[in-house]
């Protein structure tokens, strides 16, 4: 194995010439050439069919299956003129990952003729294999039936892989018996339960406004590494992260990294993912080098969640597979080496109006900062009374590793919104109070219109340590994980946002109806939130003990390992929210539950196999050559006649290395043992506990301290696996 590391090093030097990218000359040259937009759809379908599909799309109603045909008619005109032969219901099981089937646009008729067709029916539905994808007990195994249907919300695109071009329809996934079996359905419900929730109470401001949008802006970090290197760690391809290595001399601490001149050869990646993606229609803005050596990150413009969600998903794809066209390997784990940075990805959430509003962003009246206040001050109640839930969201055997560590947000959910809007709602609590005569007085005396300025997009300081913070006019989640299918966060955001603001409009529409006049019973509800849901709110260093003491006291919680995490699913007041709206059943919740808890174990028992497979059959070997070098080389000098002081610092190290070498040997053989007791427990939730702490908890550590130790005393040209000092920067 050493061998490998020392010829992918050797070959790095013919691999530096970048594969050949070629830019147009602008982006909108090629944006969306391989996605078939409403533009794209007007030349190749009826008036009918074009209006049906408008329909759907615009406004939300579902398309007459008497047009089904005529649309995929149109999308296979399409598609066929392009080089297309294939097409795919493109969806997202509960594996973390998008799915596909394909199939030939090729069929023959009851003659025998061969002929080229896409009927609607193919392109409505479909019926994959519902048994091989996880269902958390919905599904047996010999209950194969699924269906995917599509969603026109989200426009087809063309996949381009090598040679070969194939239409891929975004869908749903469903059960025989309804339950839903992805990650799109039960976000297309959230923010349907959103957008009626938020419409409601824009009423009380403008009547005009019909639709409520939410929007989000996804920021990926990744790491980049040479694929011939990586192939020499096992533990990279099999578990996504190194579970040994020890930090190099030179890692992030002279901050040179960070938004430092790209490498030439990340650079022609870069260049190559993002000509793939504007084609696919995802609007890439930003990239940038990260803070720890071979991180990077890119971003898009905001864009409606769902079809955000659908180009973050397809975007992994697309970077992974391009990647290997470079030589390259992607990683998107969340902590792939220890001692740097891990990888986040930010998930900046706001509201839109379909009057063209921000309602996360402050008017120049009264009336509009009024709304402006009402949907701020709702969603910190929300993140309030269910940080729990959001904890959970984001929880994941990856994130485990990043959050809390120096350079991700703590496990503690908690809201930054800084000195200025901290002031603003200060005043919202102590200056107004009681019942109000005039409905002007509740608003002019906040002076809220005089206080919050036009522009705020730099009125607040940012705060990386916070989980959740206004950055201006929206929210950033920053705990997501780099992994992350972003529905799970959307989903969960979304919803406990349309509950909060029923609530809301329930207890202002009591005021009301008591006599009190609007604007003075939003007053007094928004006070009523903020007094509420103060606790939530924290303008500090989130790294520090002082916080985690500070939180407690405040009752707020820091679960800090997934199993304990994802119990918040599974709770009464869970389940009631997202029954209420419409968007989990309880046999869902419990599913997913438990699918979440069975990856966690998943992937913990896979990194334990892996290390122990390393440390037996690579580190220890390489460890007792050497040793045993040693040996010889102690024995030769006591043999030539040399005094013991002469070799006492050999034996010194001898010593040492061999204590490193039982403390392994031993450590393994129990941890072993530890995954054994583990998976013989039939409760998930208890085996993935019993990995966590017994397997994980108890060896994890001890097992890569003293394999890290050993990195520093072999003879170098002995050690197998590529080190941080290669992984990070040879490229």
């Amino acid at each position: 194995m050493n061998s490998l590391r020392f010829n992918a090093i050797n070959n790095l030097a013919n691999t530096q010439a970048s594969v050949k990218v070629s830019n147009p000359a602008r982006v909108t040259a090629v944006f969306n050439e391989n996605v078939f937009t409403l533009k794209t759809a007007r030349h190749y379908l009826s008036d009918e069919a074009y209006k049906s599909l408008v329909a759907s799309v615009r406004g939300g109603k579902k398309i007459d299956r008497s047009m089904g045909n005529q649309i995929a008619n149109g999308l296979r005109a399409w598609a066929e003129s392009k080089g297309v032969t294939h097409f795919t219901h493109w969806f997202q099981p509960l594996t973390g990952s998008s799915a596909e089937k394909h199939d030939s646009f090729f069929t023959l008729k009851g003659d025998g003729t061969p002929i080229e067709e896409f009927e609607g029916a193919a392109l409505i539905q479909q019926e994959p294999d519902a048994s091989s994808f996880p269902s958390g007990g919905l599904r047996a195994t010999f209950e194969a039936r699924g269906y995917t249907a599509w969603d026109p919300s989200s426009p087809a695109f063309i996949m381009e892989i090598g040679e070969g071009k194939t239409l891929c329809v975004p869908t749903i996934f469903v059960s025989y018996t309804g339950e839903s079996l992805d990650t799109k359905t039960p976000l297309i419900k959230a923010l349907v339960a959103l957008d009626k929730a938020a419409v409601d109470v824009c009423q009380y401001f403008d009547k005009n406004i019909s639709k409520v949008t939410a929007t989000l802006g996804w920021e990926q970090e990744y790491f980049v590494v040479d694929a011939g290197l990586a192939n020499a760690r096992p533990d990279l391809t099999l578990a996504g992260r190194t579970v040994y290595g020890h930090a190099p001399a030179k890692g992030q601490q002279l901050d040179d990294h960070y938004f430092g001149a790209i490498p030439e050869r990340v650079y022609a990646y870069m260049r190559d993912f993002e000509q793939e993606s504007y084609r696919l229609g995802i609007p890439l803005r930003t990239r940038h080098n990260e803070v720890a050596p071979a991180q990077f990150e890119c971003a898009p413009i905001f864009e409606e969640a769902n079809l955000a969600v659908d180009h973050n998903t397809l975007l992994m794809d697309v970077m992974t597979r391009v990647a290997k066209r470079h030589n390259l390997l992607v990683l998107l784990h969340e902590k792939p080496f220890a001692g740097i940075n891990g990888s986040g990805k930010h998930n900046n959430w706001s509201l839109s109006t379909d009057t063209g509003v921000n309602l996360l962003a402050p008017g120049k009246t009264p009336k509009t900062n009024l709304m402006f206040l009402t949907f701020f001050v709702n969603i910190i109640k929300a993140v309030h009374d269910y940080a729990d839930l959001l904890r959970a969201t984001i929880a994941s055997a990856g994130n485990d590793h990043r959050l809390g560590a120096n350079e991700a947000p703590p496990a503690i959910i908690s809201i930054f919104i800084g000195k200025y809007l901290t002031d603003v709602l200060n005043q919202v609590e102590t200056r107004v109070s009681g019942h109000f005569d005039e409905q002007d007085e509740a608003i002019l005396k906040l002076d809220i219109h005089k206080s919050i300025p036009e522009l705020m997009l730099d009125n607040t300081d940012r705060n990386r340590t916070s989980p959740f913070a206004f950055t201006g006019n929206k929210f950033e989640f920053r705990a997501v994980g780099s992994a992350a299918n972003c529905a799970g966060p959307m989903t969960t955001i979304n919803t406990i946002m349309a509950e909060t603001l029923k609530s809301f409009k329930k207890e202002v529409d009591s005021l009301i109806e008591k006599g009190e006049k609007k604007e003075v019973a939003l007053m007094q509800i928004i006070q009523k939130y903020i007094v509420e849901s103060k606790s939530v709110l924290f303008e500090g260093d989130g790294y520090s003990e002082e916080w985690a003491e500070e939180a407690e006291k405040r009752g707020l919680g820091n679960v800090k390992t997934t199993p304990l995490a994802l119990d918040a699913f599974v709770t009464k007041k869970s389940k009631a929210l997202f029954e209420h709206n419409d968007i989990y059943s309880h046999p869902e919740l419990e599913a997913r539950h438990e699918i979440m808890l069975e990856a966690y174990v998943k992937k913990v028992q896979i990194e334990a196999r892996v290390m122990g497979d390393l440390a037996s059959t690579l580190i220890l070997p390489a460890a007792v050559r050497y040793q045993n070098d040693m040996i010889k080389n102690i024995v030769g000098l006591k043999e030539v006649g040399l005094p013991e002081t002469a070799y006492a610092n050999q034996k010194q190290i001898l010593e040492v290395l061999s204590n490193h070498i039982n403390t392994i040997a031993d450590n393994v053989e129990k941890m072993i043992e530890a995954r054994k007791v583990a998976n013989e427990i039939e409760d998930m939730r208890a085996k993935a506990i019993a990995y966590c702490d017994d397997v994980k908890g108890n060896y994890f550590d001890i097992i890569r301290y003293h394999v890290d130790k050993l990195e520093l005393m072999v003879d170098d040209n002995y050690w197998p696996l590529p080190k941080y000092r290669e992984l990070l920067f040879l490229r």
